[in-house]
């Protein structure tokens, strides 16, 4: 089985409006987080920047939480601005329910595929394996991989996952020699 992955090249932008000029464009940039202490109780927000006018936005990750629930270490990470961290809470998608956010992977994302090699036998069999959840419909990164036509590709693969339906799991597909 031959196999293929599919990796982020950098942190996906965010749709998300901003409230001075109106673009639909935000970026985390390095990725820092904002934690501020009340008393007894911790707010942390990740900070977004828009593409446009580079006004700074807040997005909620912990709101009045007491320290006390808090493991230590990850309070320490945190403050840190672990890139892990931030790279964890920008990909949860209940971040981005609450904060009302989608995740624009455009050119954010790469496929790493060994090319086929000619003396195998045929059929190739592929496994593709996503690194972060990024959505690609299978028939385009097939095509892509393969560099072929989607038509021509869609010819020769034989799958049991929905190829135009887009994805953000793996799957497994077949080869089929040319006619």
């Amino acid at each position: 089985m031959l196999p293929w992955f599919v990796r982020r090249t950098r942190l996906p932008l965010l749709s998300l409006r901003c409230v001075d000029c109106g673009s639909e464009s935000a970026t985390t940039g390095e990725g820092r987080f904002r934690v501020n202490s009340n008393g007894k109780l911790v707010d942390v927000w990740l900070l977004v920047r828009c593409t446009s006018c580079d006004r700074t936005g807040k997005l909620t990750v912990h709101h009045r939480v007491p320290v006390g629930s808090f493991d230590p270490a990850e309070l320490h990470r945190y403050r840190v601005n672990d890139r892990e961290l931030v790279a964890s809470t920008l990909l949860d998608p209940l971040l981005a329910r609450r904060n009302r956010f989608a995740l624009d992977w455009t050119g954010a994302w790469l496929l790493h595929a060994p090319p086929a090699r000619l003396d195998e036998a045929w059929p190739v069999q592929v496994e593709v394996v996503f690194d972060d959840p990024v959505p690609v419909r299978p028939d385009r990164l097939i095509a892509h991989g393969l560099g072929l036509s989607r038509n021509a590709a869609l010819r020769r693969i034989k799958s049991d996952s929905p190829l135009r339906r887009p994805t953000s799991t793996g799957f497994t597909f077949t080869v089929m020699p040319e006619d």
